[in-house]
C-alpha cells in the first residue's frame, strides 16, 4: 500500500514538473518602477523596440498594414521548439497576409542566434533583453511560453493564445478565409 501511494505521489510530481516546464513566469531583472498597464483585445498593442538579428532594432509599430503574430518563445522551451513545424506551415500559407515576429525571451544572444539558425526560422526575429522582459511580459500578460499574440493591420490586439494550442492555427484559417 505504501509503495503504491509513493508511486502515485512521485508520478504526480513528475507530471506537474513536466507540464510546467514552459509555463514559468518570466524572471524579472528588476522590479518595475511604475505600474504597467495591461492591454486587452481590441486595444492598441503596446509598442516596443527590440534588437534584431541584423544588429539594429525592430519596432512593432513599423509592421502595421498586415496582421502580425507575436510569438513569445525561447530556445529552452520544449513546447516552443515542438511548435516550430506548425508555425512554419502557417507562415508559408499566410506570409502574404501576416508577418510573424519571434520574440525570444530568457536566452543569451548566442543561444538565441544559434536556435534561429538551427531551426531555420524564416520570419522576423527580435530578442527581449532581461531588463525589458518584465515590462513587455506585463503589458502582454505573458505567463507561459509559448504565447502567441495576433495583432490586426491597424495595430489592435485580436487574440492571445498561450501554449502550443491547435486552436491558434484554426483561428488563423478562419481569419484568412
Amino acid at each position: 500500500m505504501k509503495k503504491s501511494v509513493l508511486t502515485v505521489t512521485f508520478l504526480g510530481v513528475a507530471i506537474t514538473l513536466m507540464a510546467g516546464s514552459c509555463a514559468n513566469k518570466p524572471k524579472a531583472a528588476a522590479p518595475a518602477a511604475e505600474a504597467t498597464e495591461v492591454a486587452v483585445d481590441g486595444e492598441l498593442a503596446p509598442d516596443f523596440e527590440l534588437p534584431n538579428l541584423q544588429g539594429s532594432t525592430t519596432k512593432l509599430s513599423s509592421l502595421r498594414g498586415k496582421y502580425v503574430v507575436l510569438d513569445f518563445w525561447g530556445s529552452w522551451c520544449v513546447w516552443c521548439i515542438r511548435g516550430i513545424p506548425k508555425m512554419k506551415e502557417a507562415y508559408t500559407k499566410y506570409k502574404d497576409k501576416m508577418e510573424i515576429l519571434g520574440v525570444d525571451c530568457r536566452d543569451t544572444e548566442e543561444k538565441w542566434r544559434a536556435a534561429v539558425d538551427e531551426y531555420q526560422l524564416p520570419w522576423l526575429q527580435v530578442r527581449c533583453p532581461d531588463e525589458q522582459l518584465q515590462t513587455i511580459a506585463s503589458q502582454y500578460s505573458i505567463e507561459g511560453f509559448p504565447t502567441k499574440v495576433i495583432i490586426d493591420p491597424d495595430g489592435k490586439l485580436v487574440r492571445t493564445v498561450v501554449g502550443e494550442d491547435p486552436a491558434f492555427y484554426t483561428f488563423l484559417d478562419e481569419l484568412f478565409k
